[in-house]
């Protein structure tokens, strides 16, 4: 029997918002919500972006305010607060020469070593030299435009930097502290319980970011200080790997000892460390799993490169899509006729909890994720290109979700959160794969949602916007349609599936199994598939009994209440994010151990080292 990854919590922040308790869903899916909690969301969205505060963030707003955070928020041409894509700054390098040659004053301190050749050194006064110099090759401070003028920003006056201590943490790690405490305060049980409850070493976290931390306080500064007359500085190194996401948030958020990595794989390394997390809980390696991403990459270098190649929807492009006129809110369009994807900026994070553990402590019930596959593509000829791997997750996330729930489950009340990362290529390869399979199946007119329509690609984050976003759908029911395109493009298979250009309401009942499809760069393909709250609840109710989860329902009463107060707080924009910088050190010194176990001083707890031999049948 194995046990089932329950998700307890979840958060994070992207361009439609704060994620937790549905929020930056319901940003997405705003035009289908009733009056009031329309106002609701958008006076959270004003308290974030700094527009009110205290108890003014509460209540209608403005006219001019409303439109404030709407013009805010999601995809939207790029901030200035990031780079000013029009005037970007770069150095032309230059040869100069002159028949007489050159004569110039500097400070010796600035001479280059070894000194070029042709170079005539003449001491002067207060540490300068006069230069002569046959010739000069030299950098010049230029500027030019960057032909990528849209992206999916956090909402504009959010800065993840200012809810806690963040010196010297590049934008990427801000957003991995911001998300991970976001998640675990919408938990609703404090950390400490859930740590005494699970022991120290049945925690894991899994997280990471795809590309690195690349701005200046990361590996961005790292290759570019030398080049740019600056100096490395002690951080940059350590603060730009990969692992830094979950090496944060076991240091500063959770100051867990349990079980960590970090799973990079292009797009889908989201679905990567949750693949980790749920065989950690399944095989009872592990609890309690906290799963994550975050991603930064709008920086000039990211946007060269993939608009090097010819990855991202350019001015160009989109001038010719839109017929002159840009609308850069609708530049990231899935299934649509379109020129390249749309970059992002998010973190998303996910609280697992084994079924037991979820019922004794009474925690939110969101659903649970059944499995997640990962293929590669084989032989490739280009390594960006896709291939048959994807055809392989999708269907054994399918055939499996059929062996738990039914034949008519998953043709009737499962829909598909596709990867849709708005390339015309994309559309083709992704589109054949879900109407192949869902013929092959059975399924008739199976939805088709595409998240990044509204908040772009966050890559490494991406599919954890899906997960999200599919919580958000169970819960209310509403299927966010591809909006920002005005009709399928013609090259599309959509014979077996429903590619909505509008939102489409359903009763949450009849929404059982979501599939979160990713397919990456290199060949990196991964499916899962989540289960509904209700279709989870039913399964835990079976196997723990009805009068177990009738008290379990008790317990979760004030857990509720603890979660709920959280959401109000951060509704008027107190985050009260945790970061623990220096707490709660463990002294090594007086951790007690023996050949069986092992304890932790000052309550951390105790790991028992008694262990079967797993190779009994062999020794």
């Amino acid at each position: 029997m194995q046990r089932l990854p329950v998700i307890t919590a979840f958060g994070g922040f992207n361009p439609a918002g704060r994620s937790s308790f549905h929020r930056g869903y319901k940003r997405m899916v705003l035009d289908s919500l009733a009056s009031e909690e329309r106002t609701d969301v958008l006076s959270d969205l004003a308290a974030l972006m700094g527009l009110r505060t205290g108890d003014d963030a509460q209540g209608p707003l403005s006219a001019a305010l409303e439109q404030q955070v709407l013009q805010g928020t999601l995809v939207r041409e790029l901030e200035s607060r990031f780079y000013d894509y029009r005037q970007c700054h770069f150095h032309q390098p230059a040869a100069l020469s002159n028949a007489g040659g050159f004569t110039f004053e500097m400070s010796a301190r600035q001479l280059p070593n070894p000194l070029p050749a042709d170079w005539q050194v003449e001491p002067l006064d207060s540490g300068r030299v006069r230069v002569h110099a046959g010739a000069l090759s030299v950098m010049l401070d230029s500027h030019r435009e960057i032909s990528v003028a849209s992206a999916g920003q956090l909402p504009t006056g959010f800065e993840p930097g200012q809810e806690y201590n963040s010196r010297f943490h590049p934008r990427g790690l801000q957003l991995a502290i911001l998300g991970a405490s976001d998640a675990v305060q919408s938990l609703g049980i404090d950390w400490d319980t859930v740590a005494a409850k699970a022991g120290p070493d049945k925690i894991s976290v899994y997280a990471s970011s795809a590309m690195s931390q690349l701005d200046p306080n990361g590996n961005g500064g790292l290759l570019q200080s030398r080049l740019r007359g600056g100096r490395v500085s002690s951080k940059q190194l350590a603060l730009g790997l990969t692992s830094m996401p979950a090496d944060f948030v076991n240091a500063y958020v959770l100051g867990s000892v349990g079980t960590t990595g970090a799973v990079a794989g292009a797009c889908a390394t989201y679905l990567y460390n949750l693949r980790a997390a749920v065989e950690d809980i399944r095989c009872g390696r592990a609890r309690v799993a906290v799963v994550g991403a975050a991603e930064a990459p709008l920086v000039p270098e990211v946007v060269d490169g993939y608009t090097t190649m010819g990855a991202l929807a350019n001015l160009d492009g989109l001038r010719k899509v839109f017929d002159g006129d840009i609308d850069f809110r609708r530049a990231s369009r899935p299934f649509g006729n379109n020129c390249g994807f749309t970059l992002g900026e998010g973190s998303q994070w996910a609280v697992l909890m084994d079924d037991e553990l979820a019922l004794e402590l009474g925690a939110p019930i969101h659903g649970a994720v059944a499995n997640v596959f990962v293929n590669a593509d084989g032989a490739k000829k280009s390594i960006s290109a896709p291939g048959p791997g994807n055809y392989l997750t999708v269907a054994r996330a399918m055939a499996e979700a059929r062996a738990i729930l039914g034949e008519d489950s998953l043709r009737h009340r499962s829909f598909v959160q596709a990867h849709g990362s708005s390339t015309p290529q994309n559309r083709v390869t992704e589109s054949a794969i879900f109407d192949r399979l869902a013929g092959a199946f059975g399924i008739e007119a199976w939805p088709v949602c595409a998240v990044k329509a509204f908040v772009g690609h966050t890559v490494a984050a991406a599919s954890g916007d899906q997960l999200i976003t599919s919580l958000g759908m169970f819960r209310h029911g509403i299927l966010p349609g591809i909006t920002t395109i005005d009709r399928v493009a013609d090259d599309v298979h959509h014979e077996n599936l429903s590619l909505s250009l509008e939102h489409v309401e359903r009763d949450p009942q009849s929404l059982d199994v979501a599939f979160l499809n990713s397919k990456g760069f290199g060949g990196n393909n991964a499916t899962a598939s989540v289960l509904a709250p209700h279709v989870t609840e039913s399964m835990l109710a079976k196997r723990h009994g009805r009068a177990a989860f009738t008290a379990y329902q008790k317990r979760n009463e004030a857990v509720t209440e603890q979660a709920a107060s959280y959401d109000a707080r951060a509704s008027r924009g107190d985050l009260d994010a945790i970061y623990r910088f220096g707490e709660g050190l463990i002294d090594e010194s007086a951790i007690e151990l023996d050949a069986f176990s092992l304890k932790l001083p000052d309550g951390a707890g105790a790991i028992s080292l008694e262990s079967e031999n797993p190779f009994a049948d062999m020794v």
